[in-house]
């Protein structure tokens, strides 16, 4: 299958991924995977919504 994606398309998945159960371990590691930064990141970016939802208010601010 990955064969068959353009040359530049990136592989994505939020994590945590079952190694050849829903993606090969080949593909989650080739060049063109994002799955590492993707799970870097994924505590910071769910931290940073919940706080935008709650109105950008820290918890000093919450009545």
């Amino acid at each position: 299958r990955l064969a068959k994606t353009k040359p530049d398309a990136l592989i994505m998945h939020p994590g945590p991924i079952n190694r050849g159960v829903e993606i090969d371990s080949e593909i989650a590691d080739c060049a063109r995977s994002l799955i590492l930064e993707q799970v870097t990141n994924g505590l910071a970016v769910r931290m940073a919504v919940l706080f935008l939802l709650n109105g950008g208010k820290g918890p000093q601010e919450v009545a």
